[in-house]
């Protein structure tokens, strides 16, 4: 299964790696933890992952993730089988904004001289093998070249916005985009929603009600998502699927409709502590059965249940 595409997973674990390692043949990685931080160790080096923090690991590198600290890890990983994660092309905002290449880390190496026998499991052409490595995997000395993992904090996220009028389009939040040969969609756009200034004039500011020409999968690392503040917890997620209307809840829509609202009159700092995010794709993406099963909310659509009819044919 060599194919186009991707795979977008939740984890969770509380036991360590150990002297297991994993090699992916099929594609990269690109994983956001929300709970706990995480130690990559790759053949390159390690890196400490915090929440608010992502990190990308292309295909064929070994690695192992452990837990930084005690009690269980959660995120989210995107798998992505074609193509690799690129900056996306800034146009009129010109040399520098959004993510900046300067931000970007990489890991020092981190030779390790150990005989002791290790297991590596590899996933290749969608299937997982295990082997016996008489030696340690992270054994490098050192190393030069221009393929390799990397981390990155949203927090050095430099957000672009609009400051008269007007929702701007989400992907002036994309940090990292896998594009495709079709002008205008991407295999992947990997978007953020950090903490903010919302400052527009004669505007619904809340997230406009749509239909998207790509997929959009939405996760919560911590905090209010503002088009949806309850029944969007961290750790939770959300799908849309290609031309499926959706929007903000009906109390998002009442509270950002009300004139009387100071909170949408002046400028207003999205809460601090607020950080969404969103894996946007020209694919369709199919659910597991193992997804269908756990923890869905069966009544999403009655989020929308109690918004108003306000459009009047008889008014000028």
């Amino acid at each position: 299964m060599n194919e186009i595409g991707l795979a977008i997973h939740v984890y969770a674990f509380n036991t360590d790696m150990g002297r297991r390692f994993m090699v992916n043949s099929d594609g990269d990685f690109l994983i956001v933890p929300q709970e706990n931080t995480l130690i990559v160790r790759t053949e390159f080096g390690r890196m400490q992952v915090a929440p608010t923090e992502i990190v990308v690991i292309p295909r064929g590198i070994k690695f192992q993730i452990n837990a930084a600290n005690s009690g269980p890890a959660r995120g989210y990983i995107c798998e992505c089988f074609s193509g690799h994660f690129r900056l996306p092309d800034l146009g009129p905002i010109g040399a520098n904004g959004l993510a900046n290449v300067q931000d970007f880390k990489y890991p020092v190496a981190d030779y390790e001289d150990s005989r002791e026998t290790h297991v590596m499991l590899q996933k290749f052409l969608g299937k997982l093998f295990s082997a016996a490595v008489p030696h340690s995997p992270f054994d490098v000395v050192a190393w030069s070249g221009n393929y390799l993992p990397f981390k990155y904090s949203l927090k050095q996220f430099c957000a672009v916005n609009s400051v008269t009028f007007d929702h701007l389009d989400p992907s002036i939040f994309t940090v990292l985009t896998i594009p495709t040969s079709e002008p205008g969609v991407a295999a992947l756009d990997f978007v953020v929603f950090p903490p903010r200034w919302a400052v527009q004039e004669s505007t619904f500011r809340p997230p406009y009600y749509h239909k998207n020409c790509m997929s959009e999968f939405m996760g919560n690392i911590a905090g209010a998502y503002d088009a949806k503040p309850t029944g969007f917890s961290p750790g939770s997620a959300s799908l849309h699927s290609i031309m499926v209307g959706h929007g903000p809840d009906a109390n998002t829509y009442k509270a950002a409709s009300d004139s009387k609202n100071a909170h949408f009159q002046g400028p207003v700092k999205m809460p601090e502590g607020s950080w969404s995010f969103m894996f946007e794709t020209t694919y369709f993406l199919r659910l597991t059965q193992f997804a269908k099963e756990f923890q869905t909310d069966d009544k999403y659509h009655e989020c929308w249940a109690g918004l108003p009819r306000e459009f009047d044919p008889t008014r000028p």
